[in-house]
């Protein structure tokens, strides 16, 4: 089993030189838990060889995190051990490194959309089919055609999309880095992208690899006879792994630390296997139960964003195409995947030892044949053979159980994908049988069976949503390929279609906000829990159409929801009166409206503190309906803690200044953005329901730096507050009085060397300027967040 322990053994470490420079087919192919397995001794030449752990490693991480088991794994000689080596439990801000501009070799100008905007798609496409069509040696296509085998390519780059926290998806590339690229459930999508990368070459920066996947998915639908409803580009590419929870467990393909006490998949999960995009092909721990492998697929896909009929159009949609492959067992005859490789092999893995090593010899799950008898053309033959063959339990080549027709006339229906005079019965996994055994999903492949226009657009636009459902609002697309029609899930937003406010309107706005009775606390609260839910990682949430007048956002208990009621209702008779005069047809939306009241109080509570400044407002934010926004699905967004706020109670893996990092790294926000914000909005008193602790200031409401020079005054002890978890008193050293009370997310930025390097920027006298303009930026960058003119 691979240990995550040898994940940083096995790569060449970069985190130096970042320093210095500041289930199924081709198209979702699956890998079994038993017979898949990887074999773990490949043999490598001396010199390329790495160090693992002795056998038993893992049981001594029993309980410790990814990163701690990567901390206690044997470091070269001659390497320099991080502090985290030394000290696990400090603060690992690496997750906000991740926003800076350094490691982005293309530079800080560089316009992508500028550059997509070159592209001629047509040419594109053409050259990507011609790709598609011209079968190579080192690895052919099956049937003459690389169609499927992209489609799974694309299908994996997107689908690790998940609705808890944002994360995967097929923006960035990820595919490309670990450890996606070595997941047991990609295995030879290596192969896939060395295929593709004379396009890339070809056309370099204007085309991101990450658009490059979906976009050669959607010609291989096309290429083999399916209409998809359109592609859009957009998606930038990183140049990093991005930082993500794949889950407890130390071996790929194991489940036993995702599941709670009532056996649901936990938080942020989403799929239900370690090295898995969605579920076991044979069930849940090769139960070959269809109807417990519906229930996985069922939360899992659930978790991804897809209703029951989306599900099955994928899934349907997806098996049309393409075969499995398990000609032999995976452990006898693959080496080690890409990461574990060596240097010779240039990033590909998974060497085939056994007959050819590829064509008919091909293994990647185990798991052998095709779902149809044109498995690279586009047919309604899965859902027809699912319904007319009786299903019988078979066992592949490699010994994985799959299902086989009962009846003779089926055995010879499936040509062979490389040689002209065999012929094979076609196949289906646990999974397909699913659809057919589960209530809800038999209802739904029943009547997608009945009414096959009805299923290709059901599986076009979920294959849609798949690949797209990462970007966010259409506002981002790129090119004039996107289907016209709007989908609830892009979370659209009304366009203001009147004139915008002119700088005497703004000026004048702010003055009717600032007369009101409303404090700078409460509008700064108001304006921050706007913007606050946005998620740079699909680029959902945030101020754009002002949802946190509906529900769930409205209705959120960090959000205060009587202070907000009292707050918006406020706000929306100073805009009803002015777009009622509509002074030379200019008018203010909510949005920006609730972004307004936050500059005008800042400016006002840096008024107070002497500071006289204008914090940058531009106007465009458009209103969104309750008919536009998916309730359902913005119940993902709230947070059950924000430090900004001092809001909440901590439970599971993550600590409250985990927590921390892991919002500032959803907002996008670098170590400095993240430490500036954080005093000012003490300062501000914008606590959410009036907590006290952390409000280091004797003036609550004024901008300025008293909170990080109170947070380092040495006049001042602090120790542990009796009966309260990650609260603290801190009390003068000489009197022992009582002067301020703080939390672990208040005091780590004067304890945290690295934190506390960035305080001190701010915390001396003389520094007030700094302070206030820095804070002014990151603020001004949080309420921009998710606005495709201005982020």
């Amino acid at each position: 089993m691979a240990r995550f322990s040898r994940w940083s053994l096995i790569g060449v470490s970069l985190s130096a030189l970042a320093l210095a420079a500041c289930g199924g087919s081709d198209s979702s192919e699956r890998v079994d838990t038993a017979s898949a397995q990887q074999p773990r001794g490949a043999e490598l030449p001396a010199e390329e060889r790495v160090a693992a752990p002795a056998e038993g490693a893992g049981e001594a991480f029993e309980g410790t995190t990814e990163a701690e088991r990567a901390l206690a794994t044997p470091i070269a000689q001659g390497m320099p051990k991080p502090n985290r080596f030394w000290w696990p439990e400090t603060v690992d801000l690496s997750p906000l490194r991740q926003h800076e501009a350094d490691s982005n070799p293309l530079g800080p100008d560089f316009d992508y959309a500028k550059e997509f905007a070159k592209l001629d798609l047509a040419e594109v496409k053409a050259d990507i089919e011609e790709v598609m069509t011209t079968s190579q040696d080192w690895w052919p296509a099956d049937y003459g055609h690389y169609g499927p085998f992209f489609i799974r390519m694309a299908w994996h780059s997107a689908g690790t999309y998940r609705l808890a926290d944002g994360r995967g998806g097929a923006a960035g590339g990820q595919l490309r880095f670990e450890p996606l690229n070595s997941w047991p459930d990609n295995t030879n999508l290596d192969k896939a992208r060395r295929l593709l990368w004379p396009i890339k070459a070809k056309y370099g920066h204007a085309l991101s690899w990450s658009d490059l996947m979906v976009l050669t998915g959607n010609v291989a639908m096309e290429s083999m006879g399916f209409e998809t409803i359109g592609f859009a580009g957009g998606r930038e590419d990183a140049w990093q792994p991005e930082l993500v929870y794949w889950g407890a467990e130390e071996d790929f393909l194991a489940n036993n630390k995702r599941y709670d006490e009532d056996g649901k998949l936990k938080k942020p999960l989403g799929a239900s296997v370690m090295g898995l995009i969605y579920v076991n092909p044979e069930g849940p721990n090769r139960s070959h139960d269809p109807i417990a492998a519906a229930a996985d697929i069922r939360e899992t896909f659930g978790r991804m964003a897809m209703n029951d009929e989306e599900t099955v159009a994928l899934i349907a949609g997806g098996h049309t195409f393409g075969k499995a492959h398990g000609a032999h067992k995976p452990e006898e005859c693959l080496s080690r995947e890409p990461a574990a490789t060596g240097i010779a092999g240039q990033g590909v893995g998974w060497n085939n030892k056994c007959g050819k090593g590829n064509a008919e010899d091909t293994v990647t799950s185990g798991l052998e044949g095709a779902w149809t008898a044109d498995p690279a053309r586009w047919t309604h033959q899965y859902l027809t053979f699912l319904y007319q063959f009786e299903w019988e339990k078979t066992e592949s080549p490699a010994g994985a159980i799959q299902w086989k027709p009962v009846e003779e006339e089926a055995q010879q229906l499936v040509p062979d994908a490389h040689r002209e005079d065999i012929r094979h019965a076609p196949m289906m996994l646990t999974t397909d049988i699913a659809l057919k055994e589960d209530p809800a999903y038999r209802e739904i492949t029943t009547r997608f069976l009945n009414d096959p226009e009805e299923f290709e657009l059901a599986f076009a636009k979920a294959w849609f949503k798949l690949t797209h459902r990462d970007m966010g609002p259409r506002e981002g697309y790129l090119g004039d390929m996107a289907p016209e029609e709007t989908f609830v899930w892009q979370d659209p937003v009304e366009a203001p279609d009147y004139q915008l406010v002119n700088r005497r309107d703004i000026a004048n706005l702010k003055a009717d906000i600032l007369d009101t009775e409303l404090t700078v606390g409460e509008l700064v609260r108001t304006a921050w829990a706007s913007a606050a839910s946005y998620r740079g990682t699909d680029n959902r949430g945030g101020t754009n159409g002002a949802r946190i007048r509906f529900a769930p956002q409205n209705g959120w208990e960090v959000n205060n929801p009587a202070e907000l009621d009292k707050v918006l209702s406020v706000l929306e008779g100073i805009q009803g009166e002015f777009n009622d005069r509509a002074p030379g047809g200019r008018q203010i939306s909510m949005a920006d409206m609730i972004v307004l009241a936050g500059a005008a109080a800042i400016e006002k509570a840096a008024s107070d503190a002497g500071h006289d400044i204008t914090v940058p407002f531009t106007p465009g934010r458009g209103d969104a309906t309750e008919e536009m926004t998916d309730a359902a699905s913005f119940d993902w967004l709230e947070p059950t803690y924000d430090a900004f706020r001092n809001y909440g109670t901590v439970e599971g893996r993550l600590t409250r200044v985990q927590r921390m990092v892991d919002r500032a790294d959803l907002l996008t926000l670098t170590v400095p953005e993240m430490t500036v914000l954080m005093g000012g909005m003490r300062s501000l008193g914008a606590n959410a329901g009036g907590v006290e602790e952390g409000i280091l200031v004797d003036n609550p409401g004024t901008l300025t730096n008293d909170f990080f020079q109170n947070l380092l005054d040495m006049r001042t002890a602090w120790k542990p507050a009796e009966g309260q978890e990650g609260v603290f008193v801190g009390s003068n050293r000489m009197t022992g009085e009582e002067k301020w009370r703080a939390t672990d997310v208040d005091l780590v930025f004067g304890s945290n060397s690295e934190l506390r390097a960035v305080v001190e920027r701010y915390a001396y006298d003389g520094a007030e300027d700094e302070f206030v303009d820095d804070f002014v930026d990151a603020w001004t960058k949080v309420m921009n967040l998710g606005r495709v003119d201005q982020s």
